[in-house]
């Protein structure tokens, strides 16, 4: 592996969250988060100001958004790496719902690769819908090679977590985690360790210049919230809030 080409792939994708990060919290509203969180919730924990409210929401909302960016980066960059490791041997997958092939000549084998942030991603039909595209892109394949003798291996990769177990449910496909994971794509069994560093690249700049624009418009959704869901007494007028995140009658 070229470690500068691996460190520079890792960096630009992070340049890429920061960037995205930025640009949603200065395109957010507050009727956008207002609409989005589960008011009920902080109702039940008794918020009785806006400071805390305002920023209990905003938080939640801003973390949810975060963690989907960044699970899409980690994603790009084991698509990155695993180009950089394989080479010729690795390619974006034109079959839905696999988002990479990669051929290993040596054990004549194909792994179609279907890559998530973490383990905890799918429900039963989730799971059951990634199972078929398994199964139509092995089917592709075979159709179009039908006269290799390569074996085809599906797997879901993730790129944090733990569950390392083999599943077979119609289609067969394994489950790497984590460490695992990396190791797969990199040949590299301390490749999960050694991505720490240059994910945290730029990141105290990153965040102080994010920290600016989070206390503008923290003081910005305070101002419209006590313009718009106060009552006269100085209390948080919760039905008003509560009919803008949920009215919606029935009409059957």
């Amino acid at each position: 592996m070229d470690i500068e080409k691996i460190n520079n792939l890792i960096e630009s994708g992070i340049n890429d969250f920061h960037k995205s990060r930025l640009e949603s919290l200065n395109k957010l509203k507050l009727t956008d988060v207002l609409k989005r969180k589960n008011l009920y919730l902080y109702k039940a924990k008794n918020i009785q100001t806006s400071e805390e409210l305002i920023k209990s929401i905003t938080d939640a909302y801003l973390s949810s958004q975060e963690e989907t960016m960044f699970g899409g980066v980690l994603e790009q960059i084991a698509i990155g790496v695993a180009y950089l490791c394989w080479e010729n041997n690795a390619q974006k997958s034109m079959a839905d719902g696999i988002d990479l092939e990669i051929t290993d000549d040596k054990n004549k084998t194909r792994y179609i690769i279907s890559i998530k942030s973490g383990p905890n991603w799918s429900n039963k039909s989730q799971k059951q819908q990634m199972i078929e595209y398994f199964n139509l892109a092995k089917k592709r394949f075979i159709t179009q090679n039908y006269k290799t003798d390569i074996k085809i291996i599906a797997i879901n990769g993730c790129c944090y977590g733990k569950d390392n177990k083999q599943y077979k449910d119609k289609g067969d496909y394994y489950k790497l985690c984590g460490q695992a994971f990396w190791e797969f794509i990199s040949d590299d069994s301390d490749f999960y360790l050694s991505i720490i560093e240059p994910l945290g690249y730029k990141a105290k700049e990153r965040n102080e210049d994010f920290n600016i624009e989070y206390a503008k418009v923290i003081n910005k959704f305070s101002r419209e919230f006590l313009n718009t869901y106060f009552l006269d007494d100085g209390s948080i007028d919760w039905i008003k809030i509560v009919k803008l995140n949920s009215e919606n009658k029935l009409k059957i």
